[in-house]
């Protein structure tokens, strides 16, 4: 394609989302037949089943376009299959809540009469999930749990108590879905006699309010001409969370039972059942999250009993005790306590079994086990912290399937026979293929061809190490300009995220702004610095009760190293960061030794007292246990050595870090008589998914740097 293609490329090819995203497979619903899956169809009108093996289609399970009966739908935006693969749970009118919840209208499908019936008819639902025969589903609405029981017709409430910012049963409140990504927390048995269920009674969490205005993006902009008070239930750090009782409802008896578990003061970041469907499994965490107990649960009797615990003297990640398998008489659990992330099996007596995974490396993700072999199949870092290889564990092996540098994920069959492989690098493009269990290919499903000579023609990320302020070697990519001319000199943009458990360099494709700011001339370059993920527990947890400060120290290390390149402009560089990332740009600034000339922040948090209690106390502890540590990691403490030109932007939307961060920084900054430039992004959340807000983003980018940055090549 080369430079003629390269500038035919807009801005919006660039930042687009809906541009910028390949050629994709619908996410497949593995059934449990072994050897097939289903997946909506290409129109979106059905949902088909396909062979995991020749990657053909094998059967229409639902249709818009042959519904009988009469209630018929038009559309739908997801679905979900019954265990028993009779019923098919759809949903649509979705209206968004938070960044993943949602209500919505729900119905059930029978494979078998073809006919679609109303979950309820008392209004939208939020959660529904399907018993695992099918004949009951069990739903929030107003705070309170139902279910609907398909045979008889009935739509019960099985919870009274449940009330606006007050109780909430059987959905996570704001801070479990956004910090322990916890979408719902109702569970059937096995026998579907009984449904467990999360209690959060939020009645002593603050509220926190702001200004909801209208953009350009939605209908009637103009309509808001008294805008509304948004109004939820937010925990800053230090301040109450929400009180959490783990419950069971017995659908033969109609009873409700509280378990006896010792969650006063705790969080429950995660319940199930066990693998024979029986009893409950519940995780604890004490609030400073650096102790971590499982119990098994008898939701009959109520009695618990703790099978596994673990603590740490820093924190203990969601990715290592998320990644859990109750099996049938053991258990599967990720832990870094050996210093990387391992999977280790457990009996329910609480003896450790084997210990699965070991080495220098960490498992990132857990697929399943081959019922018949015992072969475990995983995700991990064996070929380096910038690349995710899927492997398998067979007799205290672990073997990469397929060992090539890149990022590789999988979506296996329920056997752990067969599965759809995504692999992608910095270079090429996501391909998808069909594999049997050894990895082979067996179909190829998706190739992004066109997609890919649409963007041969851009700039290569390059990996390189960098050394940080001890002399410690990062991983750090550098993006060049597609027309790269090494006789010249670049104007420099170091970007970042580098929250804790992070990672911004990885060998995987992601077409994003950075690269039009490189089109434009620029170089950009990341590290990962101190704190960030999947390297070791002693790299991350350097940074515990106080952010910022190490981390600013490697950036600022990162940034002379790349000064030090006979093709940097050293006196024209930058800085650039989203979210943790816009935080690191302000606290580079607000740095003594930042020779940045400037910066841009989106969306900072510009102090951790401003920021939800599980995600800042689990890597910075409560402001009244680490006062010290808070002052040390604010960026608001650091405005009076700004001496780079700040840009900083904010949606007045954003419900996770909120418009108050921005408003509250550059106030500080015009109190002490500081000149720097301001976007608000008029109705817009944390992540701008909406119309062309990330285009308009990276051109505003671009042309602050181009007015401050002298751009001499």
């Amino acid at each position: 394609m080369g430079a003629q293609g390269l500038q035919a490329l807009t801005v919006e090819d660039y930042c687009q989302p809906d541009l910028t995203r390949p050629e994709g497979v619908k996410t497949p619903c593995p059934l449990a037949d072994g050897t097939s899956y289903a997946a909506i169809s290409d129109d979106g009108r059905s949902i088909e089943s396909y062979s995991f093996k020749t990657g053909k289609k094998i059967a229409t399970l639902f249709s818009l376009d042959t519904q009988k009966g009469d209630v018929k739908i038009s559309s739908f935006n997801g679905y979900e299959i019954s265990a028993n693969g009779r019923k098919i749970l759809l949903w649509n009118n979705v209206k968004k809540i938070y960044r993943h919840s949602f209500t919505a209208d729900y119905y059930v499908f029978d494979t078998f009469r073809g006919t679609l019936q109303r979950v309820s008819e008392g209004g939208a639902q939020r959660g529904a999930t399907l018993c695992h025969d099918g004949r009951q589903v069990a739903y929030m609405r107003d705070n309170n749990i139902y279910i609907s029981n398909l045979d008889y017709g009935t739509d019960k409430a099985i919870t009274k108590d449940g009330s606006l910012n007050k109780v909430i049963n059987g959905m996570p409140d704001w801070a479990y879905e956004e910090e322990f990504g916890m979408i719902t927390a109702l569970r059937w048995s096995a026998d579907d006699n009984v449904l467990a269920f999360l209690r959060f009674d939020e009645t002593d969490v603050p509220v926190y309010s702001f200004d909801q205005y209208k953009s350009y993006c939605e209908e009637n902009p103009l309509s808001d001409v008294y805008p509304e008070a948004y109004s939820y239930k937010y925990p800053l750090a230090g301040y109450p969370n929400s009180k959490v009782k783990v419950m069971a409802y017995n659908v033969n008896d109609q009873t409700t039972k509280t378990m006896d578990l010792p969650t006063e003061g705790n969080y429950v970041p995660a319940i199930d059942f066990d693998g024979k469907g029986e009893n409950i499994m519940v995780m604890l965490l004490n609030r400073d999250q650096n102790d971590l107990k499982v119990y098994r649960v008898n939701p009959g009797s109520t009695v618990a009993r703790q099978v596994y615990g673990e603590r740490s003297d820093a924190w203990l990640s969601p990715s290592a005790y998320q990644m859990v398998d109750y099996g049938d008489n053991s258990f599967v659990i990720g832990s870094e306590k050996s210093g990387y992330r391992h999977l280790y099996e457990y009996d329910y007596n609480g003896n450790l079994l084997r210990t699965l995974t070991s080495g220098d490396w960490n498992v990132t993700a857990y697929y399943g086990r081959n019922p018949s072999t015992g072969a475990i199949y995983v995700q991990t870092t064996q070929n380096g912290a910038i690349n995710r290889n899927i492997a398998v564990v067979e007799r205290g092996k672990t073997t990469m399937l397929n060992p090539a540098a890149g990022t590789e994920r999988a979506w296996f069959s329920k056997n752990c026979l067969y599965f759809l492989r995504y692999y992608s690098n910095a270079q090429t493009p996501p391909v998808y293929t069909l594999c049997d269990a050894k990895g082979k290919t067996l179909v190829t499903v998706e190739k992004n061809e066109e997609y890919a000579a649409k963007y041969a023609g851009v700039g290569k990320k390059e990996f390189v190490q960098i050394p940080n302020a001890e002399g410690e070697m990062m991983n750090a990519f550098i993006l060049k300009p597609a027309d790269f001319d090494a006789t010249k000199r670049y104007p420099l943009l170091m970007t970042q995220y580098n929250g804790p458990d992070s990672q911004e360099v990885l060998n995987c494709w992601k077409m994003e702004g950075i690269y039009y700011l490189a089109s434009q001339g620029y170089v950009v370059a990341a590290a990962d610095g101190r704190g960030t993920g999947n390297r070791s527990r002693q790299w991350a947890n350097c940074v515990y009760r106080q952010l910022g400060v190490l981390e600013t120290k490697d950036q600022l290390a990162a940034a002379d190293w790349m000064r030090a390149q006979n093709y940097i402009d050293a006196e024209n560089t930058a800085c650039f960061g989203w979210s943790y990332g816009g935080y690191m740009t302000l606290m580079e600034l607000g740095d003594p030794s930042c020779r940045f000339k400037a910066g841009v922040a989106m969306a900072p948090v510009t102090d951790w007292r401003f920021y939800d209690s599980i995600y800042t106390e689990r890597y910075m502890q409560t402001p009244q246990q680490n006062e010290s540590g808070y002052n040390l990691a604010s960026a608001l403490a650091r405005t009076q050595n700004v001496n780079g030109r700040l840009l900083i932007m904010s949606g007045t939307s954003d419900d996770n870090v909120h418009f108050y961060n921005t408003l509250k920084y550059s106030s500080k900054l015009s109190y002490e008589g500081k000149v720097f430039d301001m976007m608000a992004l008029t109705g817009f959340e944390h992540s701008l998914p909406m119309c062309n807000a990330r285009t308009q983003l990276f051109k505003k980018i671009a042309d602050f740097l181009n007015t401050n940055l002298s751009q001499k090549r």
